[in-house]
């Protein structure tokens, strides 16, 4: 496992196993240009952050050829969404992005007429693959249900102190990644000692060793990180392997704990 490691998508496509997060990303154009400089082999971004012409100031900056990088942006369920795909791949400077996911479920329904327009994006080439954010199971099967389409994706709040043991099942019976947003929890919970104990035991920090925790269970992390220390700190975790037993311990800190409020909004 190392930073060009892919996981396959059920549409036979690949997908990078770890990204860098642009959620109110200071300075995007400089964030990403030193990302991609330390190998980040993906990008997700959304039409709301505010990120995406700094990001395509960035991918221009870099050098890096347009094959080498996986993008992946995101419509907003007030949207139209083959419209909002267009845009967001202009404003990204791509002829395509990687993938597009619906943001997050709308309050009424489960976004059928979005997921449509994500359908006529991907069939006229805007983008390759699509996926959604933040939904619960049951929103999925609706979904599914009403298209026949299976998202490749559910980016999802995911970290060691939140998660659903049900919903990785799930995503695993249907093939869809988990791609994990805030699995830092931005910072919120990174000084636990039984998880600051465990950082010690390897010589790495408590975000690295949470980071290897995903990778471990095929969970996507997508850390945001605008220092290139950080940045490198980051992507650092392919040097070392977490034991069973320290999986177990790690699992075990599951509180369904959230960032953004008191509870994880796809239980």
């Amino acid at each position: 496992m190392n930073t060009h490691s892919m996981n396959t998508l059920h549409t036979g496509r690949v997908m990078p196993i770890i990204g860098i997060g642009t959620w109110k990303l200071d300075e995007p154009e400089k964030a990403i240009e030193s990302a991609l400089s330390l190998g980040y082999p993906m990008i997700d971004t959304s039409g709301d952050y505010g990120t995406q012409p700094g990001i395509a100031q960035g991918l221009e900056r870099s050098g890096i050829l347009r094959g080498e990088v996986y993008i992946v942006t995101k419509v907003e369920e007030d949207e139209d969404a083959y419209q909002s795909a267009k845009r967001n791949v202009g404003e990204l400077g791509i002829d395509s992005a990687d993938l597009i996911l619906i943001h997050r479920p709308p309050e009424e329904g489960v976004g059928e007429r979005l997921w449509e327009g994500l359908m006529r994006a991907r069939q006229e080439g805007i983008t390759a693959d699509i996926g959604v954010s933040n939904y619960s199971t049951g929103q999925i099967d609706k979904l599914i249900a009403a298209s026949g389409e299976v998202p490749v994706v559910n980016q999802i709040e995911w970290s060691p102190f939140g998660h659903s043991e049900d919903m990785r099942t799930y995503c695993a019976d249907k093939g869809i990644i988990i791609q994990a947003y805030s699995p830092l929890t931005r910072h919120t919970m990174l000084d636990d000692a039984r998880l600051g104990s465990i950082a010690r035991a390897y010589g790495k920090s408590p975000a690295q060793i949470v980071l290897r925790w995903n990778l471990e269970r095929a969970t996507v992390p997508l850390p945001k990180a605008s220092k290139p220390e950080h940045q490198r700190e980051n992507i650092e975790v392919f040097d070392f392997e977490l034991s069973e037993r320290d999986v177990e311990t790690i699992n075990a800190l599951n509180k369904h704990y959230s960032a953004l409020g008191d509870r994880l909004q796809y239980i």
